[in-house]
């Protein structure tokens, strides 16, 4: 049942699974090979995290899907009792896989690994999910660049309303769900029309992807907003590729129930940690000779067993310590952001928790954070041409 906030569009609920009930709004860190890097289970139990996300695409190439399901499905290989999404690997396809060709019938693509050649259809995506064992699985879905031209963009919609379709006739068990994902890049008359074409076919819930691939904030969150006007109230709505604490915050109070990023464990092996008052790097001279904790206003287990002083040495040192204390930190941080967030919606006040969190909040620099998006993006194609 959907409790929503007066003055925002913020709701929260609860969200039933094969695996346990997850409460929305919830943030799953992004375990794409099976593991949340540094990360044990019960370290992600302690701090509250109730679902991870995997990657198809990850685990189809190593350690294979007969291994896994060999073993009894992804929740016994990682030895992790709470839920699991999993992503179909639409978007790791077009982004790592080497000389992919797409038609209707589906994606061929050489793998990033070894360079061996693949087919993925959508009846196989589907399938390859249902054997790991998921409790949410995604449909495949083409996500073309946010740079492409419009035509390009309106036909890749068109061919992911069309595998959405096939995905949605095959089989999986009642107690498994398939969400649909949305795309239509920047456009907003193509979002709002796949919105209501993927609607049409009654999907348990929906995605919005295809966003947050370097684009202006402004526009993710515009393009958010026309998305979920043009999608049903009482489906959930998961924001996809999101998982800084101040876009988190603003697409709450849109309606998003579900978010997924990599971003807090990816900044934290860089020393990047996240506070209240905005993100700080634990390896700045400041904290070289900080005998307290980095974060006194934190109770992680980080920050009440270890000195900052403590933490810049070890990320001086490269040693490997310091990226699990950063990531324990970075998913403790967001874990009970998320808390608060759904708390406060059940109390009526998530306006005026937002207002006092984002006044508080010192963002990274807008054109840092595009430079930093391309760079990254410039990385993964030498990746996938095979010289990164």
């Amino acid at each position: 049942m959907l409790q929503s906030c007066k003055d925002s569009f913020a709701r929260t609920g609860q969200l039933k699974t094969a695996h346990g009930i997850v409460s929305t709004p919830v943030f799953s860190p992004v375990g794409s090979q099976a593991t949340v890097k540094t990360m044990t289970p019960e370290d992600l139990e302690s701090m509250g995290i109730e679902m991870v996300l995997a990657n198809t695409y990850h685990l189809y190439l190593r350690p294979g899907i007969d291994v896994i399901e060999k073993v009894g499905g992804i929740h016994d290989l990682m030895s992790w009792k709470r839920a699991i999404l999993t992503d179909s690997g639409g978007y790791q396809i077009f982004s790592l896989a080497r000389l992919c060709k797409v038609n209707d019938e589906g994606v061929t693509f050489r793998s990033h690994i070894d360079g061996s050649s693949h087919l993925i259809t959508p009846r196989l995506a589907i399938e390859y999910q249902v054997r790991l064992g998921s409790d949410i699985i995604m449909v495949l879905d083409q996500c073309p660049p946010p740079t492409a031209e419009l035509e390009e963009i309106r036909k890749a919609t068109e061919r992911t309303h069309r595998w959405a379709g096939i995905c949605r006739n095959c089989g999986i068990r009642n107690d498994r769900v398939m969400f649909a994902i949305v795309q239509g890049g920047l456009y907003p008359e193509l979002r709002r029309w796949s919105a209501e074409t993927l609607t049409s076919m009654d999907f348990a819930g929906y995605a919005i992807g295809g966003l947050s691939l370097g684009e202006p904030k402004n526009l993710t969150i515009n393009m958010v907003r026309e998305t979920v006007s043009a999608l049903p109230v009482d489906k959930p709505r998961y924001l996809m590729g999101v998982g800084s604490p101040e876009d988190i915050m603003e697409c709450v109070d849109q309606g998003i129930d579900i978010f997924d990023s990599a971003l807090p464990t990816q900044v934290a092996r860089k020393g990047a940690l996240f506070t209240a008052r905005g993100r700080r790097n634990i390896r700045n001279s400041i904290y070289k000779d900080m005998e307290a904790p980095f974060d006194p206003d934190c109770d992680c287990c980080t920050c009440s067993n270890f000195s900052a002083a403590y933490l810049n040495h070890l990320f001086k040192c490269r040693e490997l310590l310091a990226y699990r204390l950063a990531t324990i930190h970075n998913l403790s941080f967001i874990s009970r952001l998320m808390r608060d967030i759904r708390l406060s919606i059940a109390e009526g006040t998530f306006p005026r928790f937002k207002r006092k969190f984002i006044e508080g909040y010192v963002t990274t620099d807008e054109r840092v954070r595009v430079a930093q998006k391309k760079k990254w993006l410039e990385a993964q194609v030498k990746k996938k041409n095979g010289r990164g």
